[in-house]
Protein backbone atom coordinates (compact mmCIF):
# COMPACT_ATOMS: atom_id res chain seq x y z
CA UNK A 1 0.00 0.00 0.00
CA UNK A 2 1.41 3.18 -0.84
CA UNK A 3 2.36 5.94 1.87
CA UNK A 4 0.99 9.00 2.06
CA UNK A 5 2.91 12.40 2.29
CA UNK A 6 3.22 13.45 6.00
CA UNK A 7 0.50 15.55 7.34
CA UNK A 8 1.42 19.40 7.51
CA UNK A 9 0.97 21.10 10.74
CA UNK A 10 -1.59 23.67 11.11
CA UNK A 11 -1.42 27.43 9.66
CA UNK A 12 0.35 28.76 12.79
CA UNK A 13 2.90 26.49 12.78
CA UNK A 14 3.38 25.98 9.10
CA UNK A 15 6.86 27.01 8.39
CA UNK A 16 8.96 26.08 5.20
CA UNK A 17 10.64 22.90 6.42
CA UNK A 18 7.80 21.09 7.09
CA UNK A 19 6.46 22.59 3.83
CA UNK A 20 9.75 21.37 1.72
CA UNK A 21 9.24 18.19 3.73
CA UNK A 22 5.84 17.45 2.25
CA UNK A 23 7.14 18.60 -1.13
CA UNK A 24 9.78 15.95 -0.87
CA UNK A 25 7.91 12.89 0.01
CA UNK A 26 5.57 13.86 -3.03
CA UNK A 27 8.43 14.03 -5.21
CA UNK A 28 9.60 10.71 -3.84
CA UNK A 29 6.41 8.96 -4.25
CA UNK A 30 6.03 10.23 -8.01
CA UNK A 31 10.07 10.02 -9.10
CA UNK A 32 9.43 9.62 -12.97
CA UNK A 33 6.43 11.89 -13.45
CA UNK A 34 8.30 14.78 -11.46
CA UNK A 35 11.53 14.12 -13.34
CA UNK A 36 9.82 14.42 -16.98
CA UNK A 37 8.25 17.83 -15.69
CA UNK A 38 10.96 19.35 -14.59
CA UNK A 39 13.18 18.02 -18.00
CA UNK A 40 11.18 20.73 -19.74
CA UNK A 41 12.55 23.57 -17.16
CA UNK A 42 15.51 22.00 -17.27
CA UNK A 43 16.11 22.18 -21.69
CA UNK A 44 14.60 25.42 -21.54
CA UNK A 45 16.69 27.03 -18.99
CA UNK A 46 20.17 25.14 -20.55
CA UNK A 47 18.69 26.70 -23.98
CA UNK A 48 18.91 30.21 -22.48
CA UNK A 49 22.29 30.12 -21.32
CA UNK A 50 23.38 28.68 -24.54
CA UNK A 51 21.80 31.59 -26.56
CA UNK A 52 23.14 33.81 -24.50
CA UNK A 53 26.69 32.29 -25.25
CA UNK A 54 26.17 32.45 -28.69
CA UNK A 55 25.36 35.53 -28.81
CA UNK A 56 28.23 36.68 -26.77
CA UNK A 57 30.48 34.11 -29.25
CA UNK A 58 29.22 36.15 -32.65
CA UNK A 59 29.87 39.59 -31.41
CA UNK A 60 33.37 38.53 -29.97
CA UNK A 61 34.16 36.43 -33.21
CA UNK A 62 33.31 39.62 -35.35
CA UNK A 63 35.05 42.11 -33.13
CA UNK A 64 38.13 39.63 -33.34
CA UNK A 65 37.66 40.07 -37.03
CA UNK A 66 37.89 43.87 -37.00
CA UNK A 67 40.39 43.93 -34.81
CA UNK A 68 42.25 41.77 -37.19
CA UNK A 69 42.31 44.33 -39.62
CA UNK A 70 42.52 47.06 -37.24
CA UNK A 71 39.87 48.41 -35.44
CA UNK A 72 41.44 51.92 -34.70
CA UNK A 73 42.35 52.61 -38.23
CA UNK A 74 40.96 55.58 -39.97
CA UNK A 75 41.63 55.75 -43.77
CA UNK A 76 40.98 58.82 -45.98
CA UNK A 77 40.89 59.41 -50.24
CA UNK A 78 40.36 61.60 -52.69
CA UNK A 79 37.14 60.67 -54.07
CA UNK A 80 36.41 63.16 -56.93
CA UNK A 81 36.07 67.24 -57.83
CA UNK A 82 32.39 66.74 -57.72
CA UNK A 83 30.15 68.45 -60.90
CA UNK A 84 31.78 72.06 -60.39
CA UNK A 85 35.34 70.89 -61.71
CA UNK A 86 35.36 67.28 -62.34
CA UNK A 87 38.93 67.60 -64.25
CA UNK A 88 40.65 69.37 -61.54
CA UNK A 89 42.97 67.83 -59.46
CA UNK A 90 42.92 68.04 -55.71
CA UNK A 91 44.95 64.63 -54.32
CA UNK A 92 45.42 64.01 -50.55
CA UNK A 93 49.60 64.93 -49.98
CA UNK A 94 52.17 63.57 -47.04
CA UNK A 95 51.88 67.29 -45.75
CA UNK A 96 47.72 66.31 -45.34
CA UNK A 97 48.46 63.58 -43.34
CA UNK A 98 51.06 65.51 -41.68
CA UNK A 99 48.55 67.85 -40.59
CA UNK A 100 46.50 65.82 -39.43
CA UNK A 101 48.29 64.61 -37.87
CA UNK A 102 49.53 67.98 -35.90
CA UNK A 103 46.28 68.84 -35.66
CA UNK A 104 43.93 65.87 -34.85
CA UNK A 105 44.91 64.41 -30.90
CA UNK A 106 45.04 61.08 -30.64
CA UNK A 107 46.57 59.65 -33.66
CA UNK A 108 49.43 57.28 -32.94
CA UNK A 109 50.04 56.26 -36.40
CA UNK A 110 50.22 57.49 -39.96
CA UNK A 111 50.92 56.02 -43.50
CA UNK A 112 51.17 56.97 -46.75
CA UNK A 113 50.19 54.73 -49.39
CA UNK A 114 50.36 54.90 -53.56
CA UNK A 115 49.56 52.10 -55.50
CA UNK A 116 51.43 50.77 -58.73
CA UNK A 117 51.24 47.90 -61.19
CA UNK A 118 53.99 46.17 -62.40
CA UNK A 119 55.45 42.89 -64.19
CA UNK A 120 58.71 41.63 -62.87
CA UNK A 121 60.36 38.43 -63.49
CA UNK A 122 60.20 35.58 -61.31
CA UNK A 123 62.78 32.82 -63.17
CA UNK A 124 62.96 31.02 -66.02
CA UNK A 125 62.32 33.69 -68.38
CA UNK A 126 58.57 34.15 -66.75
CA UNK A 127 56.87 37.58 -65.94
CA UNK A 128 54.24 37.99 -63.32
CA UNK A 129 51.65 41.00 -62.49
CA UNK A 130 52.11 42.28 -59.10
CA UNK A 131 50.43 45.26 -56.80
CA UNK A 132 53.19 47.15 -55.37
CA UNK A 133 52.15 49.35 -52.23
CA UNK A 134 54.15 52.31 -51.31
CA UNK A 135 53.76 52.61 -47.34
CA UNK A 136 55.13 54.33 -44.53
CA UNK A 137 56.96 52.17 -41.78
CA UNK A 138 53.97 52.70 -39.21
CA UNK A 139 51.99 50.76 -42.11
CA UNK A 140 52.24 47.32 -40.49
CA UNK A 141 51.24 48.40 -36.93
CA UNK A 142 47.96 50.19 -38.47
CA UNK A 143 47.05 46.84 -40.46
CA UNK A 144 48.22 44.85 -37.66
CA UNK A 145 49.46 42.69 -40.21
CA UNK A 146 51.16 39.25 -39.56
CA UNK A 147 55.49 38.97 -40.44
CA UNK A 148 55.89 35.69 -41.25
CA UNK A 149 59.33 35.50 -41.91
CA UNK A 150 61.94 38.02 -41.69
CA UNK A 151 60.67 41.58 -40.41
CA UNK A 152 59.16 44.82 -41.89
CA UNK A 153 60.78 47.78 -43.04
CA UNK A 154 61.28 50.70 -40.54
CA UNK A 155 62.34 54.13 -39.99
CA UNK A 156 65.74 54.08 -40.69
CA UNK A 157 64.71 52.17 -44.47
CA UNK A 158 62.41 54.53 -45.37
CA UNK A 159 64.37 57.46 -43.89
CA UNK A 160 67.35 56.07 -45.47
CA UNK A 161 65.60 54.97 -49.18
CA UNK A 162 66.70 51.76 -48.86
CA UNK A 163 65.54 49.08 -51.86
CA UNK A 164 64.23 46.61 -49.82
CA UNK A 165 60.75 45.18 -49.83
CA UNK A 166 58.49 42.43 -48.08
CA UNK A 167 55.90 40.49 -49.75
CA UNK A 168 52.56 38.44 -49.40
CA UNK A 169 52.68 35.10 -48.52
CA UNK A 170 50.76 34.05 -51.54
CA UNK A 171 53.55 35.37 -53.56
CA UNK A 172 56.71 34.42 -51.77
CA UNK A 173 55.38 30.75 -51.80
CA UNK A 174 54.60 31.34 -55.70
CA UNK A 175 58.18 32.62 -56.28
CA UNK A 176 60.72 31.48 -54.27
CA UNK A 177 58.79 27.97 -52.81
CA UNK A 178 58.62 29.13 -48.77
CA UNK A 179 58.09 32.13 -46.60
CA UNK A 180 61.60 31.78 -45.30
CA UNK A 181 63.05 31.41 -48.62
CA UNK A 182 61.94 34.24 -50.31
CA UNK A 183 64.25 36.07 -47.03
CA UNK A 184 67.04 37.33 -48.67
CA UNK A 185 66.27 37.02 -52.68
CA UNK A 186 66.63 39.90 -54.92
CA UNK A 187 63.67 41.10 -57.19
CA UNK A 188 63.28 43.72 -60.30
CA UNK A 189 60.86 46.41 -60.05
CA UNK A 190 60.60 48.54 -62.59
CA UNK A 191 64.85 47.76 -63.54
CA UNK A 192 65.44 48.48 -60.00
CA UNK A 193 66.89 45.65 -57.65
CA UNK A 194 65.00 45.36 -54.36
CA UNK A 195 65.92 43.07 -51.56
CA UNK A 196 63.44 40.85 -50.11
CA UNK A 197 63.59 41.36 -46.02
CA UNK A 198 59.84 39.82 -44.74
CA UNK A 199 57.00 37.69 -45.30
CA UNK A 200 53.61 38.96 -44.12
CA UNK A 201 49.89 38.49 -44.66
CA UNK A 202 46.98 39.82 -43.14
CA UNK A 203 45.49 38.39 -39.59
CA UNK A 204 42.36 37.76 -40.98
CA UNK A 205 40.61 36.98 -44.21
CA UNK A 206 38.91 39.65 -46.64
CA UNK A 207 38.62 38.13 -49.50
CA UNK A 208 40.52 40.45 -51.56
CA UNK A 209 38.07 43.44 -50.01
CA UNK A 210 41.31 45.49 -48.73
CA UNK A 211 44.24 47.20 -50.66
CA UNK A 212 46.08 44.13 -50.30
CA UNK A 213 45.94 41.56 -53.01
CA UNK A 214 46.97 38.26 -52.94
CA UNK A 215 49.95 38.97 -55.35
CA UNK A 216 51.13 42.65 -53.54
CA UNK A 217 54.95 43.71 -52.48
CA UNK A 218 55.16 46.10 -49.81
CA UNK A 219 57.94 48.86 -49.91
CA UNK A 220 59.15 52.22 -48.80
CA UNK A 221 56.91 55.45 -49.72
CA UNK A 222 60.11 57.27 -49.87
CA UNK A 223 61.42 54.89 -52.95
CA UNK A 224 57.69 54.61 -54.62
CA UNK A 225 58.35 58.15 -55.30
CA UNK A 226 61.02 57.17 -57.92
CA UNK A 227 58.03 55.67 -60.15
CA UNK A 228 55.57 58.71 -59.40
CA UNK A 229 54.68 61.50 -61.44
CA UNK A 230 53.36 63.56 -58.50
CA UNK A 231 53.34 63.16 -54.66
CA UNK A 232 49.42 63.00 -54.82
CA UNK A 233 48.57 59.52 -52.35
CA UNK A 234 45.71 57.16 -53.01
CA UNK A 235 45.26 56.84 -49.36
CA UNK A 236 46.46 57.92 -45.76
CA UNK A 237 46.02 55.58 -42.82
CA UNK A 238 45.13 56.84 -39.08
CA UNK A 239 45.66 54.84 -36.22
CA UNK A 240 43.82 55.70 -33.11
CA UNK A 241 44.94 55.31 -29.17
CA UNK A 242 41.46 54.22 -28.65
CA UNK A 243 38.70 52.99 -30.09
CA UNK A 244 36.41 55.34 -28.30
CA UNK A 245 38.11 58.07 -30.03
CA UNK A 246 37.28 56.53 -33.78
CA UNK A 247 33.98 58.21 -34.57
CA UNK A 248 35.12 61.63 -33.22
CA UNK A 249 38.57 61.36 -34.90
CA UNK A 250 36.70 60.44 -38.18
CA UNK A 251 34.99 63.50 -38.47
CA UNK A 252 37.71 65.45 -37.13
CA UNK A 253 39.85 64.51 -40.43
CA UNK A 254 37.76 64.83 -42.34
CA UNK A 255 37.20 69.01 -41.50
CA UNK A 256 41.25 68.88 -41.01
CA UNK A 257 41.44 67.64 -44.80
CA UNK A 258 38.66 69.58 -46.71
CA UNK A 259 39.85 72.54 -44.89
CA UNK A 260 42.79 72.38 -46.35
CA UNK A 261 41.57 71.89 -50.17
CA UNK A 262 39.07 73.39 -52.61
CA UNK A 263 35.31 73.33 -51.36
CA UNK A 264 34.11 71.34 -54.27
CA UNK A 265 36.82 68.44 -53.58
CA UNK A 266 35.39 65.15 -52.44
CA UNK A 267 37.51 62.79 -49.62
CA UNK A 268 36.03 60.23 -47.93
CA UNK A 269 37.48 59.38 -44.44
CA UNK A 270 36.36 56.41 -43.28
CA UNK A 271 36.36 53.87 -40.26
CA UNK A 272 35.50 50.21 -39.04
CA UNK A 273 33.21 51.29 -36.23
CA UNK A 274 30.12 51.17 -38.24
CA UNK A 275 31.18 47.53 -39.38
CA UNK A 276 31.05 46.80 -35.04
CA UNK A 277 28.20 48.24 -34.85
CA UNK A 278 26.12 46.41 -37.59
CA UNK A 279 27.91 43.41 -36.30
CA UNK A 280 26.48 44.32 -32.56
CA UNK A 281 22.67 44.87 -34.43
CA UNK A 282 23.30 41.18 -36.15
CA UNK A 283 24.29 39.74 -33.07
CA UNK A 284 21.43 41.37 -30.84
CA UNK A 285 18.91 40.21 -33.24
CA UNK A 286 19.82 36.61 -33.81
CA UNK A 287 20.18 36.39 -29.76
CA UNK A 288 16.51 37.87 -29.89
CA UNK A 289 15.29 35.12 -31.96
CA UNK A 290 16.76 32.26 -30.30
CA UNK A 291 15.57 33.79 -27.00
CA UNK A 292 12.26 33.55 -28.21
CA UNK A 293 12.80 30.19 -29.29
CA UNK A 294 14.00 29.79 -26.03
CA UNK A 295 11.13 31.36 -24.34
CA UNK A 296 8.77 28.94 -26.02
CA UNK A 297 10.43 25.69 -24.32
CA UNK A 298 10.08 27.39 -20.99
CA UNK A 299 6.12 27.84 -21.98
CA UNK A 300 5.94 24.22 -22.45
CA UNK A 301 7.64 22.95 -19.36
CA UNK A 302 5.69 25.43 -17.43
CA UNK A 303 2.47 24.02 -18.81
CA UNK A 304 4.01 20.85 -18.37
CA UNK A 305 4.55 22.08 -14.72
CA UNK A 306 0.51 22.91 -14.78
CA UNK A 307 -0.83 19.67 -15.78
CA UNK A 308 1.14 17.29 -13.30
CA UNK A 309 0.11 19.74 -10.61
CA UNK A 310 -3.38 19.59 -11.93
CA UNK A 311 -3.22 15.71 -11.62
CA UNK A 312 -1.62 15.76 -8.75
CA UNK A 313 -4.12 17.86 -6.68
CA UNK A 314 -6.84 15.57 -8.43
CA UNK A 315 -5.00 12.45 -6.49
CA UNK A 316 -4.36 14.64 -3.30
CA UNK A 317 -8.12 15.23 -3.02
CA UNK A 318 -8.95 13.11 0.11
CA UNK A 319 -5.33 14.41 1.69
CA UNK A 320 -6.62 18.55 0.94
CA UNK A 321 -9.66 17.11 2.99
CA UNK A 322 -7.67 16.03 6.12
CA UNK A 323 -5.48 18.89 5.81
CA UNK A 324 -8.15 21.09 5.81
CA UNK A 325 -10.16 19.20 8.73
CA UNK A 326 -7.25 19.65 11.43
CA UNK A 327 -6.73 23.23 10.68
CA UNK A 328 -5.04 24.14 7.57
CA UNK A 329 -6.78 27.43 5.44
CA UNK A 330 -7.07 28.05 1.73
CA UNK A 331 -3.68 29.81 2.35
CA UNK A 332 -1.74 27.13 3.70
CA UNK A 333 -3.04 24.77 1.03
CA UNK A 334 -2.45 27.02 -1.64
CA UNK A 335 1.09 27.34 -0.33
CA UNK A 336 1.95 24.04 -0.20
CA UNK A 337 1.16 22.98 -3.69
CA UNK A 338 2.41 26.44 -5.39
CA UNK A 339 5.72 25.62 -3.34
CA UNK A 340 6.18 21.98 -5.12
CA UNK A 341 5.42 23.75 -8.41
CA UNK A 342 8.32 26.65 -7.74
CA UNK A 343 10.61 23.45 -6.54
CA UNK A 344 10.33 21.69 -9.84
CA UNK A 345 11.11 24.77 -11.82
CA UNK A 346 14.11 26.00 -9.63
CA UNK A 347 15.57 22.52 -9.89
CA UNK A 348 14.87 22.11 -13.42
CA UNK A 349 16.47 25.29 -13.82
CA UNK A 350 19.81 24.74 -11.41
CA UNK A 351 20.23 21.56 -13.28
CA UNK A 352 19.52 23.41 -16.86
CA UNK A 353 21.83 26.21 -16.12
CA UNK A 354 24.43 23.47 -15.08
CA UNK A 355 24.00 22.21 -18.19
CA UNK A 356 24.14 25.64 -20.07
CA UNK A 357 27.58 26.52 -18.57
CA UNK A 358 28.99 22.89 -19.05
CA UNK A 359 29.28 22.75 -22.83
CA UNK A 360 31.24 26.08 -23.29
CA UNK A 361 33.21 25.08 -20.27
CA UNK A 362 33.81 21.86 -22.26
CA UNK A 363 34.79 23.94 -25.33
CA UNK A 364 36.96 26.27 -23.74
CA UNK A 365 38.51 23.03 -21.71
CA UNK A 366 39.14 20.90 -24.83
CA UNK A 367 40.02 23.58 -27.87
CA UNK A 368 42.03 26.85 -27.66
CA UNK A 369 38.90 28.86 -28.60
CA UNK A 370 38.07 31.04 -25.79
CA UNK A 371 34.08 31.10 -25.87
CA UNK A 372 33.13 34.14 -23.30
CA UNK A 373 30.20 32.58 -20.76
CA UNK A 374 27.79 34.43 -19.36
CA UNK A 375 27.11 34.16 -15.00
CA UNK A 376 24.60 36.91 -15.52
CA UNK A 377 22.81 34.30 -17.63
CA UNK A 378 22.40 31.19 -15.63
CA UNK A 379 21.13 33.58 -13.23
CA UNK A 380 18.46 35.50 -14.78
CA UNK A 381 18.00 31.49 -16.15
CA UNK A 382 17.00 30.33 -12.99
CA UNK A 383 14.85 33.44 -11.86
CA UNK A 384 13.15 33.22 -15.08
CA UNK A 385 12.72 29.53 -14.44
CA UNK A 386 11.08 30.12 -10.68
CA UNK A 387 8.84 32.95 -12.44
CA UNK A 388 7.16 30.26 -15.02
CA UNK A 389 6.74 27.46 -12.06
CA UNK A 390 4.85 30.47 -9.80
CA UNK A 391 3.06 31.43 -12.88
CA UNK A 392 2.06 28.26 -14.04
CA UNK A 393 1.67 26.69 -10.46
CA UNK A 394 -0.95 29.34 -9.61
CA UNK A 395 -4.04 27.51 -11.23
CA UNK A 396 -3.79 24.44 -9.54
CA UNK A 397 -2.90 25.56 -5.98
CA UNK A 398 -5.51 27.76 -5.74
CA UNK A 399 -7.73 25.30 -7.53
CA UNK A 400 -6.15 22.90 -4.47
CA UNK A 401 -7.42 26.09 -1.80
CA UNK A 402 -10.89 26.08 -3.19
CA UNK A 403 -11.99 22.77 -2.24
CA UNK A 404 -14.38 22.07 -0.25
CA UNK A 405 -12.87 20.07 3.17
CA UNK A 406 -16.11 17.66 3.33
CA UNK A 407 -16.34 16.76 -0.10
CA UNK A 408 -12.63 15.82 -0.14
CA UNK A 409 -12.67 13.70 2.82
CA UNK A 410 -15.69 11.86 0.62
CA UNK A 411 -13.47 11.40 -2.05
CA UNK A 412 -12.12 7.55 -2.94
Amino acid sequence: MRSMPRSPLPSKNLVLSEIVGVALDTFRLNKIRFALTALGIVIGTASLILVVTVGLTGKQYVLNQIQGIGANMIYAFHEGQGALNPTAQDSLTVTDMHAVEQDVSGVVAVSPMVQLHARIPTGNGREQDVLILGVGPQYNSIRNLAVLAGRFFDDVDSQSHSKVATLTQHLAQQMFGSQDAAVGKTIKIMGLPFTVIGTFKERVETFGQSELAGDTIVIPYTVSRYFLPSDALDQIFFSMADLNQVPAATERIKAVLQSRHRAESVYRVENLAQLITVAGKTANALTAVLLLVSAVTLLVGGVGIMNIMLATVSSRTREIGIRKAVGATAADIRLQFLSEAALISIAGGVIGSLVGLSLPFSVRFLTAYRIPISGLSAIIGIVVSSLVGIIFGTVPATRAAQMDPIESLRHE
